[in-house]
Formats: structure tokens, C-alpha cells, sequence
């Protein structure tokens, strides 16, 4: 009887792979963080803000590399398209924070990667296994079932927090903006199409929130509003911005979308570091459910 040996992964699946690991733990930072600034300033107008910081973070990192090449920023209006989905999702995802406690705000972003696959099927024709779309079921009962605070006639009544739903409209954009980078890149580098991307952002966030702008008292902001832009800028955007397009341009949208799965573990950690408590055991069970897709997805390698 004969053993058919395990397939090795290619280099640049692999690190994909990683990149999306890295992703999932510093996207987890700015659950905590922003449920506790968020009702400090204007969602749009610190997403405005942080932005701007982001490309300036970019663009420096693309001077230093050799510079913008020619062509890289013909057709700018795929990084207006980019840019404004994902200025989409951060500012709703902060508006949800207003209200959403951040691991249930995690299970909500824990449905982007069914809805990514959603997504990469009508702009890519992206076909999903069956292994596939069984985990995508999985993690997407598992986050239910959070959302929801374990309580089946919660879920009859369908009476989800206005935070949590304001929010899903946010992860909605971010599903989409998956296939959109493979779909958009004419072989720009992830470090060029980042900074294309963060620039359409920035444009369209200010042109959005100009008047929250004016209005925010800036020199009597509390201190965490500072640390908050602060992580955003550099690790939720910058770097995250990054690791999402250099995966996104090497594995399935599915698949790289599939490390969502593991912020709520990491959201959990942050907020027993934090002192503020896990979750009630009967509502872990859904973020087991999350791992057992996360498993599924990452074993189907074919």
C-alpha cells in the first residue's frame, strides 16, 4: 500500500500564508483600541487623518525603494475605487464601535471571508471547493452565533446591536476589495498599489468627513485618540494595507480573507491583557467554530 506524499506549498503561497497571519493578530489591535477612542472624535474624521499619515508612511517606503515607477498611476481611478471601499469600511467600522463591544464587532468581521468568496466568484470567477465552502459555513454559524450573544431567539427576532450592523455594512466593503486588487493591478508592486490606494482613500475620506474635520477640537483630543491613530496609521493601515494586497495578488480571495477567523482569538487576548474578561463560555463556542474553519480552509491547498 502505497503512501502518496504530502504536496509542499509553493514559496510564494507561503508567504502569503504568513503575511495574512501577521495580518490577522495587528487587525485585532484596532478592536480594542478603537472601541475605546471611538467616541472620542468623528469616525471620519480620524480615518481622514490617518490616511493621509498612512501614505505619507508609503510613500516615503516607495521613494526609498527605487521611487515611482512610470505607468504606475495610469487609469488613478482604480485607486479611487480602492480607496474609497476601504475608507467605506473603516469609517463604518468605527462608527460601530460607538456601541459594539469589540470581540462581538470581531465575530461580525469573521462573515467577510463568505462574503469575499461571494465576491471573487462574480468579479474573477473564483470556484470554491467543497472543503471550501463547508468551512465558510462553519466560521459564518460560528460568528452567528456570537453576534447574536448564544441566544437562539435573539437570532428568531433577528435583534442585532445597531453597532454590529452598522458595522457589517463596513465588512460588506471589505469583502469586496479583495478580488478588486487582483482585478485592478496592471503589475504594480503591493508597496505601489498601496500607495495608489491609501492616496484615493485619503481624497475621498476628506472630501467626506470635511465638516467633522473642521469641528474636532485637535489640540484637546484624550490621549488615546492619539494612540489609537497612531496604530492605525502604522499597523492597521500602512502595514495591513501591505500584507492584504502582497497575499491577495499570490492566493484565492477565500483563502487570504480566511485569516479573519483568528482576530476574534487575538481581539479575546487583547482584552483579558486589557482586564476586561473573556466572553461567556456558551458564546466561545461560536469562535471555535471560526478555528475549525480556519483549519478546513488553510488544509485545502489544491
Amino acid at each position: 500500500m502505497s503512501v502518496r506524499p504530502a504536496r509542499l506549498m509553493e514559496p510564494d503561497q507561503l508567504r502569503g500564508h504568513l503575511a495574512m497571519l501577521l495580518f490577522s493578530a495587528l487587525v485585532a489591535g484596532s478592536f480594542s483600541l478603537g472601541a475605546m477612542a471611538a467616541n472620542e472624535i468623528a469616525p471620519s474624521a480620524l480615518n481622514a487623518v490617518r490616511f493621509w499619515l498612512a501614505a505619507a508612511i508609503i510613500g516615503t517606503a516607495v521613494m526609498a525603494t527605487g521611487g515611482v515607477p512610470r505607468g504606475a498611476f495610469s487609469a488613478p481611478w482604480r485607486y479611487l475605487v480602492l480607496g474609497g471601499v476601504f475608507g467605506a469600511y473603516f469609517v463604518l467600522m468605527f462608527e460601530g464601535l460607538k456601541t459594539a463591544e469589540p470581540v462581538s464587532a470581531a465575530a461580525v468581521f469573521t462573515l467577510t471571508p463568505l462574503m469575499t468568496a461571494l465576491f471573487g466568484w462574480l468579479l474573477l470567477r473564483q470556484r470554491l471547493t467543497g472543503r471550501m465552502t463547508l468551512a465558510l459555513m462553519i466560521g459564518a454559524a460560528g460568528a452567528t452565533w456570537v453576534i447574536f450573544r448564544a441566544d437562539p431567539a435573539a437570532m428568531l427576532r433577528f435583534d442585532i446591536g445597531r453597532g454590529e450592523a452598522i458595522y457589517f455594512i463596513g465588512c460588506v466593503s471589505h469583502a469586496i476589495y479583495t478580488p478588486l486588487v487582483r482585478l485592478l493591478n496592471r503589475g504594480e508592486s503591493a508597496l505601489i498599489f498601496t500607495l495608489g490606494t491609501m492616496l484615493g482613500g485619503a481624497v475621498l475620506v476628506t472630501a467626506w468627513g470635511g465638516g467633522a474635520i473642521l469641528q474636532t477640537d485637535w489640540m484637546n483630543l484624550p490621549t488615546i485618540v492619539w494612540i489609537t491613530l497612531f496604530y492605525v496609521t502604522v499597523f492597521a493601515s500602512a502595514a495591513t494595507f501591505v500584507l492584504i494586497q502582497y497575499a491577495a495578488l499570490r492566493l484565492p480571495s477565500a483563502k487570504v480573507m480566511a485569516y479573519t477567523y483568528l482576530t476574534p482569538s487575538w481581539v479575546i487576548l487583547i482584552e483579558l491583557g486589557l482586564g476586561r474578561g473573556a466572553p461567556p463560555l456558551l458564546v466561545s463556542l461560536g469562535f471555535g467554530l471560526t478555528l475549525v474553519s480556519l483549519v478546513l480552509l488553510l488544509r485545502d491547498d489544491g
